[in-house]
């Protein structure tokens, strides 16, 4: 079986959605920085329609031809018209990636156009913008079907094919409500994906408590019919309302359930060791707790208190255990100063930032450097409002013009 699973994390799109959270420019460079590292395939960075998101997304395909990201597609997203194409195009002239959205199921055109468009309307608009971005530079362009799971089987295939001949790459399936469930939607894409010989891009919310089960039983009906599948994924399972399919849960399911683990071949560039650091990252930016059940990062993912249990681990891990700490890049013992600590930040000096700097291994030519680079830190902790991590001070001081770029925003 050659055909491969390719994760494409949304936390910057969709996960930043979440009601009652807001998540910092830099930060979301920084979810960029490590998703690239650890190995995804793509990262749906923000929307190039809005304003505020612009010099972000610019800075971060400058990022990108700077080599501090090397393999992740930034791909933008934006509604399958041809006003938002030429938008983002104008906002954003190096974006290479798109995914353009539409509303598919009778019930949302009904609901949400209220009589100004019909099904010919949807297929006709979508056309023009798949070719309208192609013409424009799109390398890459997915078709999104929004609320896809309550949309007639034939009616997709008609809207893939439709997008598929118009020069779309893949064909983005979204269970925007989280209604299907993994019997339903495996049949449903193995019967779309037969029909249409097109890859498949899942997208699935979390509402009835099956989002990553759903994700992986439809990408298995793609690959079963002999194309690629994409997984939509975010960090922590962060999204609107109940979230999305969790970026952890998902590549545990893939690499070690003994089913899922021989059917489907995950892309090899994933890193499973990088996802302790991210998980932790991105807790701290969204001011979330992850929750303590959290597969393979939560709290008591690896903890043993009934007798039986512990015994058992004890004697050998495998009996309790099916993946080790190590494998998501947990097990070294976590250190902290207790004595006199310096830190740098809104308020900070010049020599307490020198020291800070020196700790982690970046030293300054002259104070004339150093005291750019702590403009840039001063500034940053105002755009954050939180303490910044070693990483995000690294990150100011090798990239300081994508910094600077990542926190502004124009009016």
């Amino acid at each position: 079986m050659g055909n491969k699973v390719y994760l494409i994390d949304v936390t910057n799109r969709d996960g930043v959605q979440t009601s009652r959270i807001l998540l910092p420019k830099l930060a979301k460079t920084m979810l960029n920085v490590y998703l690239d590292e650890m190995g995804l395939y793509q990262s749906e960075i923000g929307f190039p329609t809005l304003k505020h998101e612009v010099n972000y997304i610019n800075a971060n395909l400058q990022l990108a031809k700077l080599g501090g990201i090397k393999r992740l597609h930034l791909e933008g997203w934006c509604r399958a018209i041809p006003e938002d194409i030429r938008l983002s195009f104008a906002n954003c002239p190096d974006i290479k990636h798109l995914n353009i959205s539409i509303s598919t199921s009778e019930i949302m055109i009904q609901g949400k156009f209220a009589g100004r468009k019909t099904w010919k309307d949807i297929l006709k608009t979508t056309i023009e913008a798949v070719k309208l971005a192609k013409e424009m530079g799109a390398e890459t362009v997915g078709l999104n079907a929004e609320d896809a799971s309550r949309t007639e089987i034939d009616r997709l295939i008609e809207f893939v094919l439709a997008g598929k001949e118009a020069g779309a790459d893949r064909f983005r399936y979204c269970d925007t409500l989280g209604t299907d469930d993994p019997i339903t939607i495996y049949e449903r894409i193995k019967t779309l994906a037969v029909a249409t010989k097109f890859p498949v891009e899942m997208h699935c919310h979390n509402d009835l408590g099956m989002a990553e089960a759903v994700s992986v039983a439809g990408a298995q009906g793609a690959i079963e019919s002999g194309v690629d599948t994409y997984i939509n994924t975010t960090i922590n399972g962060y999204g609107e309302r109940c979230g999305n399919c969790d970026l952890a849960s998902t590549i545990l399911a893939l690499k070690f359930s003994h089913g899922l683990s021989r059917k489907m071949h995950l892309d090899e560039h994933i890193d499973l060791k990088k996802t302790w650091r991210l998980a932790r990252y991105a807790s701290y930016a969204f001011g979330l707790p992850i929750p303590i059940n959290q597969p393979g990062v939560g709290a008591n993912a690896f903890a043993h208190e009934s007798g039986i249990h512990a015994d058992g681990a004890l004697k050998d891990r495998r009996n309790y255990e099916l993946y080790d700490p190590e494998d998501v890049g947990r097990g070294e013992p976590e250190l902290f100063e207790t004595g006199r600590v310096i830190t740098t930040g809104e308020y900070g000096g010049l020599k307490g930032f020198q020291h800070v700097y020196d700790k982690l291994g970046i030293h300054f030519n002259s104070d004339a450097e150093a005291r750019n680079i702590l403009d840039l830190a001063q500034y940053a902790n105002l755009h954050t409002q939180k303490p910044l991590t070693d990483d995000e001070l690294k990150f100011i001081a090798t990239y300081p013009e994508v910094a600077r770029k990542t926190m502004t925003v124009n009016p």
